[in-house]
């Protein structure tokens, strides 16, 4: 691979407030306001910071506007919310947020299961989503789940999650995701992807959302950068996965991406001593080990 042909910089999106706890059993809202709060100051530039969601749904999402309004926001960093209907749309825009998320499956048996529609139907639901969020000034990006595989259908066909593409983006989408939501994409199938909708889309904003189930992250990571691919996400200390997909554990590790990165010569913007401060947090706080490489070894070199 030639490094030099790469991106000089990225920017990442932490997503453990809100993903990474997701997937845990719930924590304590004065928890989830001191990992907010450390991982405001560690230099990274968006944070996924909470999810309006009905709380029967997910449960460990119940205190969003309390943990939002309690954080101290840091005016460097843009902050994020994900919402899954109009009535999460709303709760986001009055709690001030102006970046907003929303999701759909590529997968129809995941939707289901996620949201209890088919993709058809999420899809017409955000065509109407986009045009409030814009009306009121925020941004609105698409994620769209199972891109790369789905663990209830299997493989899932580019073409389809190119259409998805096709539709949001016309819809007014200002940024497309796509999530690897079971650690299923391999770097070929990033790269079949990308190769589709680059040829239609070549300026439309793309994040990449890898789980790293299967080991397969960082590899992914690489194969999406070679296409000129900027925005990632990333979990601190890998915590999160999907409640709604079974093996879904293991968001890439933030401090992986950054770790590997950076000694790539790709800037992140990031404190990896900072970023390490803040993993250790969040295993304190959820109480078990996680699965991050370098919170266990440290960096390859002693600071």
């Amino acid at each position: 691979m030639n490094f030099s042909a790469l991106p000089s910089e990225v920017s990442l999106r932490e997503v453990g407030p809100r993903d990474g706890l997701q997937n845990e059993d719930p924590v304590s809202t004065d928890d989830k306001v001191r990992l907010l709060d450390a991982l405001s100051q560690t230099g990274v530039g968006r944070i996924e910071a909470v999810s309006f969601v009905h709380p029967r749904a997910i449960p460990q999402m119940a205190d969003a506007a309390e943990v939002w309004a309690r954080a101290k926001k840091n005016p460097d960093v843009r902050y994020s919310a994900l919402v899954p209907n109009t009535k999460g749309a709303h709760r986001a825009l009055e709690a001030g947020f102006t970046e907003v998320e929303v999701v759909v499956s590529a997968s129809n048996t995941h939707n289901q299961k996620n949201v209890n529609r088919s993709t058809e139907e999420s899809l017409d639901d955000i065509t109407g989503l986009i045009s409030l969020l814009h009306k009121e000034n925020a941004s609105a990006e698409v994620i769209i789940s199972t891109s790369f595989g789905c663990p209830y259908e299997g493989d899932v066909d580019p073409a389809r999650v190119a259409a998805i593409v096709d539709r949001v983006v016309a819809d007014g989408a200002d940024r497309v995701s796509f999530g690897d939501t079971t650690g299923m994409g391999t770097p070929r199938r990033v790269a079949e992807l990308l190769d589709r909708v680059r040829s239609v889309h070549a300026d439309v904003p793309l994040l990449l959302h890898f789980h790293n189930t299967r080991g397969t992250a960082l590899a992914n990571i690489l194969t999406a950068l070679d296409y000129g691919v900027t925005e990632f996400d990333a979990s601190v200390g890998g915590l999160g996965g999907c409640p709604y997909a079974p093996g879904a554990t293991g968001n890439v590790a933030s401090e992986e991406v950054v770790h590997m990165l950076e000694d790539m010569g790709i800037a992140t913007g990031v404190n990896l001593h900072a970023l390490l401060e803040a993993a250790k947090l969040a295993q304190d706080i959820v109480g078990r080990e996680l699965p991050s490489g370098v919170l266990r070894a440290g960096p390859r070199l002693p600071e």
